[in-house]
Order: structure tokens, then sequence, then C-alpha cells
């Protein structure tokens, strides 16, 4: 019977410690400075800016003017007003961009907006599409190189998206903006660097016009960006990561905000990991896909915060385990799991985090870690299952 056990939690530990090392791999690649910008080549195509908008009255005026510089003739900006209660449209007209509106209070999230707008692009169709969200401030350059990208490759180019920490922020609210970057800095540039695809991150993504008009995305999923990562995968367009073409947006400062935020996209991730990872990894190995393996496992990771929580409580347990039975095979999995987990940290920290966090800060992390115990909860309690606008700081 205790053999039995250890083999069990043996094999509980060795799940876990795939994602923690896949997790160092990605952090390790991820370490070498990533260098001025290569020149982008190709062709610049003819550009459509499509931006979903659900009441953005406020703020979609500042994303309209990072993109208009970035225009050339030929290329437009298309904002969908979805749903909206305010005056989100008449704010994007006096910007000088196009807004149509959308009101469907059945079929609502973004990905509806997306397929409306994509549907209203169909009467002159663009080679490029770019989707950016309402609230983000694109670099000089970004669209450039995102579409001269998309075009050449013919796969969806994702750039690198990265969240400010609005004034005044705590010390939990720097923790949590290191575990952004860890996320969509880190772990899609050691990817990168491997000629791996990364996830999709649901703004500053480019796709031609084959991919984006014939993708499914009129539907109401919580995470539809990973999700239309996903089904290009499998339909052998891999994203492609950009990480010198920069989105950027801003954490909301309230509390409401930044919980309904992070239950969205943490219970979205979750979801997808439960539903689509194991499947999808199957596929990729039955069918000799290595880009889709490759995403899957890539998916696996869960977020940092569950990650740590998980290998903390299996460790314990291994611990009380070995103890008790003398087992060591548990003991030194879990050793093995922690040291990996451990390392990558430590690593992301010195190589990306040190304008984040100080040291002391990041020993704090561990009570950000704890914190977060009630969200995971609600995942099997009360999981959040549909598109939820986070509230702005301005509402």
């Amino acid at each position: 019977m205790m053999f039995l056990l250890a083999m069990l939690l043996s094999l509980m530990l060795v799940v876990v410690l795939i994602p923690v090392l896949l997790l160092l791999l990605q952090t390790l690649l991820a370490a070498a400075p990533l260098g001025a910008p290569p020149a982008a080549g190709g062709r610049r195509p003819r550009v459509a800016i499509l931006v979903p908008a659900h009441n953005e009255e406020a703020g979609v005026g500042a994303t309209i003017a990072s993109l208009q510089p970035q225009l050339l003739e030929g290329d437009r900006i298309l904002v969908v007003a979805d749903n909206c209660a305010d005056d989100t449209a008449g704010a994007v007209r006096r910007a000088g961009a196009e807004a149509r509106e959308r009101f469907d209070t059945e079929r609502r999230g973004k990905g509806y907006a997306l397929d409306f707008g994509v549907r209203c692009l169909e009467q002159d169709p663009p080679e490029v599409v770019v989707i950016v969200d309402a609230d983000c401030i694109v670099s000089p350059g970004a669209i450039d190189r995102l579409a001269r990208e998309a075009l050449a490759s013919g796969r969806p180019v994702q750039a690198l998206y990265l969240m400010d920490m609005p004034a005044g922020g705590g010390l939990m609210k720097k923790i949590g903006q290191f575990a952004w970057v860890v996320k969509n800095l880190v772990r899609p540039l050691g990817y990168h660097r491997l000629g791996l695809p990364c996830q999709l991150m649901g703004t500053g993504m480019a796709f031609t016009w084959p991919v984006i008009s014939q993708a499914a995305l009129a539907s109401g999923h919580i995470v539809e960006d990973m999700k239309l990562g996903m089904d290009l995968a499998l339909a052998g367009k891999p994203p492609l990561f950009s990480p010198h073409a920069l989105v950027t947006s801003s954490f909301p400062a309230s509390a409401e905000g930044a919980d309904s935020q992070r239950t969205r996209w943490e219970h979205g991730h979750m979801s997808m990991i439960v539903s689509e990872a194991l499947p999808l990894l199957l596929r990729g190995l039955l069918r000799g896909r290595p880009m889709v393996v490759a995403l899957a496992l890539d998916l696996c990771v869960p977020p940092l915060a569950l990650l740590a929580l998980i290998a903390m409580a299996l460790s314990a347990v291994a611990l009380g385990f070995s103890l008790l039975a003398g087992a060591a095979l548990p003991l030194w999995l879990a050793l093995a799991t922690m040291a990996g987990f451990g390392a990558a940290v430590l690593l992301a920290w010195a190589r990306h985090g040190r304008g984040i966090l100080s040291a002391g800060d990041l020993l704090m992390a561990v009570f950000y870690i704890f914190k977060k115990v009630p969200l995971y909860c609600r995942f099997f309690i009360n999981r959040q299952v549909e598109w939820v606008r986070s509230k702005r700081d301005s509402e």
C-alpha cells in the first residue's frame, strides 16, 4: 500500500515538474539581452487596425492617437463600439477614426465584436488586420513591424504586451506586474529563441486577411485570444512572437477592477488547461506537429502563483510521506520541483524584474501567492465562464 501511495505521489510530482522544467528552460533562454531590433524586412502591406471597444469613451482617444502616426496611405482604423452605454462611438469619430456600433445583448463578448469588425472589413479587405484593445498604447513602429512580419510569414504575429503599474500601486500589485512580465515577456521570448510559437495575448495581434477572415471569432469565450491561437496552430498557422513590437496598457488601480481582471485571465487559463491541453498535446503528437506540441506544453504552465501553490503543497506532502514511510523518490522529486521553480523565478527576476521589485520585495511574494488562494477556490466553486470587461479607474 505504501509503495502504491509513493508511486502515485511521485507521478503527481512528475506532472508538476514538467511545467516547472519548461518554465526554467524558457527563463534560461530569455536571459540573454534582447538586443537592438532588426530591420523589418519585406513589403509593407495595407493594414486595417481593428479595435474592439466596450464603454471606452474616456480612453479610446489615446489609443487612436498612438495609432494614427503609424498609418500609411490606404490604411484605416476601425473601432467596433460594442454594446456601449456611453459615447464610445462619438469619441472615436472625434479622434478621427471610423466607428461601427453593434448592439446584441445576447451575444456579448470581445469575440463577437471582433467577428463583427472582420465582417465590416469584408467590403474592402486589407492585406493585414492588426487587433488592438481600446485601452492600449501602441509604440512607434510596432504596426509596421507586425504587418511586415505577418505578411512575410503568413502566420499570426503577437507583439510584446506589457502592463504598467498605476501610480500608488502597492507591493502586491508590483509582484503581479512581475508575474505578468514572466508570462508575456520571459516565457514567449524563451520559446521564440528556439523558433517555437507563442500564445496570443488579446492585443497587438496581426493576421493576414486569409487567416483572420476564416477564423472562428464569434464566441463569448473568456479567453478568446488563447483559444484562437490554439485553433490557428492546429490549422497550421502557429503564432509568432515579435518582441520588438511593444503594446502597453495599465492595470486597474481599483481593487474591484484588478480582481475582475485577474479572475478573467486566470480562470480562463485554468479552464483552457483542463479542457484543451491534453487533447491539443495528443493531436500534436499523433500528427507529428512539433509546433502544436510546444504550444500545448506551454499552455500546461499554469499562472505563476498557482504553480507555486501546487509545488509547495505537493512538496509538503512528499516531505511528510518520506518521514513516515521512508520513501526517497517523492522527496527527491519534490526537491527538484522546488529547486527548478525557485531557479526560474530568481533568474527571471535578476534579468527582467529588478526594475519592478527589490530583492526584499521578492521575498514577500509568498504572501501574494497565498492571497490568491480564494481566486483559485472560486474556480471550482463559482468559476467565471463569460467574458466580463474589467472596471476602469474613471468609472
